[in-house]
């Protein structure tokens, strides 16, 4: 693993001092870095002293507008990694000095859906950088702490930690658990971003035979590198065609990486029969409720799975894998930068810039 930037025992600026935060006022207009106050925690919460951070198309769906969650002035980044500074009375489990990451949607432990252990689609959810200020800040509060923090292995850095928060833990629950990808099989992989990369080296890691689809030469050598056997150019290439010939028929699973109407539409059709369809990408703006080919899913049994993010339990394997060297997300890691930079790319995030993760590693 690379070595953070920052040393992991670094000096703990004080908590009574402003901290450093990338701020928007209004929606698509700059983000500005300012000094605003640090965070206390409340009774339940932890305030984690943010090392790294990532940067998401999801963060540039909050800075549009698009995200009814997110309210003026607001902080965005909720791919984060850290160390715990402070704890509130009724947390039990973690202490200062823990090093950290968190599922991006964080339970309340307490609602139906957590107390059957499905904490990421919690009835009364919590989401830094949506509905509370997020990363984009030297602290960030988490909310019943005891329930959604996750221990970080000393051998996963803080920037590889990061990197998990959305795109790679969303991919790894839609892999493996709502795709249920089993060695040999088939899985399509369209969109090859940060979410489908990931996809793609999960799925290879398990032994399956990936078919990676993006418009992007660079992005698709990528792929290649992460484990895809075949990769298609979808601005060239009749996509469905060209999926349904090299998988003898069709895929077993398919997953929209991307979140776009053309690319959740050909997921769904080069599915063979009885194949799963994980919708991953997000669905907002102008390509929300996409048409489905819904006589294609009727007569085939189709299942259409959705996958939103990962609790903080199921962590273990994903971080096991890691630890083994089964799957690499440190591989992914294209860009490191600074708060003020990332300030400016957050809002040219729909560009898809770069050809992996970036993260923020530098408070400045």
């Amino acid at each position: 693993m690379n070595p953070d930037p920052q040393s992991e025992n670094a000096r703990r600026p004080d908590r009574k001092s402003p901290m450093k935060a990338a701020v928007f006022e209004q929606f698509q207009m700059p983000l500005q870095v300012r000094e605003v106050p640090v965070p206390d925690p409340r009774p339940d919460s932890a305030v984690i002293a943010v090392r790294a951070c990532g940067l998401c198309r999801s963060d540039w769906h909050g800075w549009m507008g698009h995200d009814s969650d997110v309210h003026l002035p607001h902080v965005p980044g909720h791919e984060l990694a850290g160390e715990i500074v402070a704890v509130g009375s009724r947390v039990n489990l973690w202490q200062t000095g823990s090093r950290v990451t968190v599922p991006f949607c964080c339970g309340c432990g307490s609602c139906l859906q957590c107390a059957t252990g499905n904490q990421h689609i919690c009835d009364h959810y919590t989401q830094p950088g949506f509905t509370q200020w997020g990363a984009f800040a030297e602290y960030v509060e988490i909310r019943h702490a005891d329930v959604n923090l996750v221990k970080l292995p000393e051998s996963v850095d803080f920037a590889t930690a990061a990197s998990l928060g959305c795109r790679f833990a969303t991919s790894f629950r839609g892999v493996v658990f709502q795709g249920r990808t089993q060695p040999g099989d088939w899985i399509a992989v369209h969109g090859c971003g940060g979410v489908g990369l990931s996809a793609v080296m999960i799925a290879a890691a398990l032994g399956a035979q990936v078919i990676a689809i993006d418009v992007k030469p660079d992005r698709l050598e990528m792929a290649a590198r992460c484990g895809a056997r075949h990769v298609i150019n979808a601005s060239t290439t009749d996509v469905v065609s060209a999926i349904r010939e090299l998988s003898f028929g069709g895929c077993h699973v398919s997953v929209d990486a991307l979140g776009s109407k053309q690319t959740c539409w050909n997921s769904v059709k080069s599915l063979r029969k009885r194949g799963r369809h994980v919708q991953i990408g997000l669905m907002l703006g102008s390509d929300a409720d996409p048409p489905v080919p819904m006589g294609t899913v009727i007569a085939n049994e189709l299942e259409i799975l959705g996958s939103h993010g990962m609790q903080a339990f199921e962590y273990g394997r994903m971080l096991a894998m890691i630890e083994s060297g089964a799957i690499n997300p440190a591989m992914l890691i294209s860009d490191r930068v600074t708060l003020s930079e990332a300030a400016l790319l957050l809002p040219e995030m729909n560009q898809f810039p770069g050809t992996g993760v970036t993260v923020i590693d530098r408070f400045v």
